[in-house]
Parts: structure tokens; C-alpha cells; sequence
């Protein structure tokens, strides 16, 4: 069962789960998922569809052997719509898919995310970084709520016995964004091809690091599918500043907009880039597609949606 599977993350992995012969029950409520990212689906005969919010109980029929956890809005353009929503997916949703899984003896996998490491002062993060999170920050409603989940998550392993994985993902990007997600690269490459300003906040000297889809997925599979219990780091750790990543956005569309600078958002993180020595180690993983090649695969989704829209 894949929690979000209609969402960006989600609709892929969903896609791998099914092209390796697995069939996949994906629930999502649709809150920032669509249908769109999962139509072609349908027609799989191992996909079940299931409109349903997690933050409510959840059951499925049958065996179960594992269940994902990816469902919650993660754009920051959603940390001030709908902050409630991310902290109730984050604590509410998790207890419940937690309960399926030791329900059903299913393997839980929840995906959690870099933000539980707030502003780093530590650099590169580990996974034995305990974060500089501001619980009460706008930021704080996503952080919280995944630094809470992995909590939860491992309560239910020492409490429990429940076998589980937990995986920080860091900045991915890929088709199936949605244009309007508020994130750094979906952003940059609408605003290019549409040839409106870049908008980058503060000097654009803080940094990121950006991994593809598609390395992301195979690093969540390759964990599912490992003995390895706890936190484990999956981005790409080549680090790059925000005025860099626009930069090669105008590069590889060749676009000439301009470039405009808007202020700072709060506890918007100064630096962020994985130490993925972890994951090198126990899961024999590590990304492959550059961001050049990413950029570009991204760009030519979106020239396709913003077609469609026109």
C-alpha cells in the first residue's frame, strides 16, 4: 500500500512497485495528488485506486506485505494553506498506517524528509544529526510533523517489534511536479518557459541539493528491500546555490528571462546537502542522473503541461 500515491513521489513509486511485479493498493485524498499523475494506471491489473484520507482510519482487505508512507503536502507554497492538514497527515496519518502495518504484519516504510534537519549547522548532514528545527515557525508545521512520524515510527518498532524504514529524502525533483508547487525547480523552469521572472529569494547564495526521481525511487527501493532499521539519507549530495540551479534553468531552456530577487522567507535553510554515506554502505546506492540531464528531462514535462493548459 502506497499512502500519496497519486501525488509527485508517490505516482513513481507506484510505477516501480508495479514494473517489478508487485500490485499496489495507493490511497491518496487528492489534497495536492490528482488523478492525472496515475490514469494510465488503472489499466494495471495489480493497481487498486482508493480515494481516502489517512488522517482518518485505515484499513484495506487482504494481505498487505508492506506499507509507504508518502502521503503529505511538502511544497512550502502549502506550509501556510494548509498547515493543519500537514500536521495531522504527519501525526494522525502516520498512528493509522502504523496500525495497518502491525495489523497486517506488513513491512512500514515512511518517508521522511531533509526538513527534519531545519537550518544545519552541522554540514554535510548525517543521519545522526539531531536537526535545528523552529517549532513554531510557518516552516514547523512540515518539520514537526515528519520529526514526530519518525518518532512514532520508531516507538513502534521498539515497542511493538514492527519491522520499518525511514528514509529523509532530499530535494527531488522529476516529472509529475506540479507547476504550481512553490518548489525551487518546478518554479524556475515554469517561470523560463513561460518567460516570466525568475524569482529567487534572498542572494540566492543559499544552497541545495536536487536529486532526480528516479535515482529518489530506487533508493526507496533498495531500502524496502534492505535490513537496515533507522534513518538513511537519500539525495544527491552535489550542492548547488539557488542563483546556480537558475542559472542552468535559463541555460537549458534556453530562456531570457530576467532574474528578480524577493526577500528571504522565514527559517528558509541556509545550506542543505546529505551525507549519503550510509546509503552507499548498506543499500549500494547512490544517483546517477546530473542536474543538467534532470533539468532537462523536467523542462520537457512541463512544456508538455503548460501546452495542455494553454
Amino acid at each position: 500500500m502506497v499512502t500519496g500515491g497519486a501525488g509527485f513521489l508517490g505516482s513513481s513509486l507506484c510505477r516501480a512497485l508495479l514494473g517489478r511485479g508487485d500490485e499496489v493498493v495507493c490511497l491518496d485524498n487528492l489534497i495536492t495528488g490528482s488523478l492525472e499523475n496515475i490514469e494510465d494506471l488503472f489499466a494495471e491489473p495489480g493497481f487498486t485506486y482508493v480515494e481516502h484520507d489517512v488522517s482518518t482510519y485505515v484499513w484495506v482487505p487482504g494481505r498487505v506485505d508492506a506499507v509507504m508512507h508518502f502521503a503529505s503536502p511538502a511544497s512550502p507554497v502549502d506550509f501556510e494553506r494548509i498547515p493543519i492538514q500537514i500536521l495531522k497527515v504527519g501525526s494522525l496519518g502516520t498512528h493509522n498506517t502504523l496500525g495497518l502495518a502491525k495489523a497486517k504484519g506488513a513491512r512500514f516504510f515512511l518517508a521522511s524528509t531533509s526538513e527534519v534537519y531545519g537550518d544545519p549547522q552541522v554540514h554535510p548532514q548525517t543521519e545522526d544529526y539531531w536537526g535545528h528545527v523552529n517549532p513554531i515557525g510557518p516552516r514547523g508545521v512540515y518539520d514537526e510533523a515528519k520529526r514526530f512520524s519518525e518518532a512514532m515510527t520508531m516507538a513502534y518498532h521498539r515497542f511493538h517489534g514492527l519491522d520499518v524504514r525511514i528514509v529523509r529524502i532530499f530535494n527531488v525533483f522529476g516529472v509529475r511536479m506540479r507547476p504550481d508547487d512553490g518548489r525551487a525547480v518546478s518554479n524556475f523552469i515554469v517561470q523560463a518557459l513561460r518567460g516570466d521572472p525568475i524569482t529567487i529569494y534572498g542572494d540566492g547564495k543559499q544552497t541545495r541539493s536536487f536529486c532526480y526521481v528516479d535515482d529518489e525511487v530506487r533508493g526507496f527501493l533498495a531500502l524496502l528491500d534492505s535490513d537496515h532499521v533507522g534513518p538513511v539519507n537519500i539525495g544527491n549530495p552535489d550542492e548547488y546555490t539557488i542563483a546556480e540551479l537558475a542559472d542552468i534553468v535559463l541555460e537549458v531552456t534556453g530562456s531570457s528571462s530576467p532574474v528578480a530577487h524577493h526577500p528571504l522567507p522565514v527559517d528558509d535553510p541556509t545550506q542543505r546537502r546529505p551525507d549519503i554515506g550510509l546509503a552507499r554502505r548498506v543499500l549500494d546506492w547512490e544517483p546517477e542522473v546530473d542536474l543538467r540531464d534532470g533539468i532537462a528531462r523536467t523542462a520537457e514535462y512541463f512544456r508538455q503541461v503548460l501546452a495542455l493548459g494553454s
